[in-house]
C-alpha cells in the first residue's frame, strides 16, 4: 500500500525553510538536491545561476512513517500561489501501483509531467486532480536509484 507525505513549495526559501524545520524538528536531511544537478531538459530555458543553485528536492524524515519533502519552484514554468504551494506525494511500492494511482487520480484533471524514468532513478508523475490538489507519485525502483 502507497504512503503518503506532504511535499512543500517554494519561491527561492526551500533551503531556508528546511533548515528551520530541521532545527526544530529534529532528523537529518540526506541530501539537497538543486536544479543546477539536472540535465538539460527539452523545452526549457537555460538556467540562471540563481535558479541553479535552487533546490529542487529535499526530504526531512519527522517520523518512521512520514518525511517531510519540498523544493523551489522555477518562476518561468510554476508560479507559486497559496494553495498551490503543497502537493500530497505518493510513494508506491512497485510500478505497477504507481500506474494506477497516476491513471486513476489524474483522471478528469491536469498531468503537470507524465509518469516516467527519471535521472534519479525514479518513476514519477505529477498532476492536478480534478478539484484542484496537487499530487505526485513516486516509486524507488531500486535498480536504477542513484546515490548522491
Amino acid at each position: 500500500m502507497a504512503t503518503a507525505n506532504i511535499y512543500l513549495t517554494f519561491d527561492g526559501e526551500c533551503e531556508a525553510a528546511f533548515t528551520f524545520y530541521q532545527s526544530v524538528l529534529g532528523g537529518e536531511i540526506p541530501m539537497w538536491n538543486r536544479f543546477g544537478e539536472m540535465p538539460p531538459q527539452e523545452g526549457m530555458p537555460p538556467l540562471s545561476e540563481e535558479h541553479k543553485n535552487r533546490i529542487m528536492h529535499v526530504t526531512l524524515p519527522i517520523s518512521t512513517e512520514t518525511v517531510l519533502m519540498g523544493s523551489d519552484s522555477m518562476p518561468e514554468i510554476h508560479k507559486i500561489t497559496k494553495g498551490n504551494n503543497f502537493s500530497i506525494s505518493l510513494n508506491a511500492q512497485s510500478r505497477a501501483e504507481a500506474e494506477k494511482l497516476f491513471n486513476g487520480l489524474s483522471e478528469g484533471g491536469n498531468v503537470t509531467m507524465p509518469l516516467q524514468d527519471t535521472f534519479w532513478g525514479a518513476y514519477f508523475g505529477m498532476w492536478e486532480d480534478k478539484f484542484g490538489i496537487q499530487w505526485m507519485v513516486n516509486y524507488d525502483d531500486p535498480d536504477k536509484i542513484q546515490q548522491h
